[in-house]
């Protein structure tokens, strides 16, 4: 499979990628831009060479987003699979009363416009593919069921990025194309903190699994876990 994967120099990006290289596909590893750290992807690229590519996207910038997807056109016939991987958490501890209007919307733009604009300008590609799946990284905060009071920008965002991917599902499912929003879990990462309890790369081959079909959704559920299980 070829396999595009935004936010993959750290996280649960990063852990995507390093599984899906070490299953044999041949990865996109979209970074932010020229400044963004590398340093954790080097020792893939070093290992794993053609097989392992760096894309420049900014999923938070339209122009950025769009080269990307022209790049990766000159270069590749197609693309099998999408995993919407970038994300930022800001404001955790913000009441609704301090809520910093500027923050809800950089989350907007980054959780929820992101994958939009990634799916509008490479949806061509991933049409050529072959077993496509495009995967939302979502959140348990998303969830209108399990709602509480805090992590606004976050969980706001999160939860409209579940929206999209029912829309997303019922646009390609003529095309018997795989859409999940997928909550990963409470893992290990920058924004989970070394409190969490799940492991970023547990969670990573769970996601695999998924793309791969060895693992479907219970009841075809669209808003799942790694495992597949339903989330409320």
């Amino acid at each position: 499979m070829r396999i595009l994967i935004t936010g993959a120099n750290r996280g649960l990006g990063l852990s995507l990628v390093k599984e899906a290289c070490e299953r044999g596909h041949e990865v996109l590893a979209g970074v932010r831009g020229p400044g963004s750290s590398v340093e954790k992807l080097q020792p893939l690229i070093e290992h794993y060479g053609e097989q392992l590519t760096l894309l420049p996207i900014d999923v938070s910038d339209e122009n950025s987003i769009r080269y990307a997807s022209e790049q990766a056109g000159a270069r590749f016939d197609g693309l099998d699979v999408i995993i919407n991987s970038a994300a930022i958490l800001l404001g955790r501890d913000q009441k609704l009363e301090q809520l910093d209007v500027e923050q809800l919307e950089q989350s907007f733009q980054t959780n929820l416009y992101g994958p939009i604009l990634v799916l509008k300008h490479f949806l061509s590609l991933l049409r050529k593919g072959e077993q496509q799946a495009v995967i939302n990284i979502s959140s348990e905060a998303g969830s209108s069921a399990g709602a509480y009071g805090g992590d606004y920008s976050y969980a706001l965002s999160k939860s409209a990025l579940n929206m999209f991917s029912a829309q997303l599902r019922a646009e390609l499912r003529p095309q018997d194309i795989l859409v999940h929003a997928v909550h990963p879990g409470w893992i290990r990462t920058d924004m989970g903190g070394e409190q969490a309890p799940g492991d970023a790369d547990a969670s990573a081959s769970g996601i695999l699994d998924l793309v791969e079909r060895r693992t479907a959704a219970e009841d075809g559920a669209l808003f799942i876990d790694h495992r597949g299980a339903p989330m409320r």
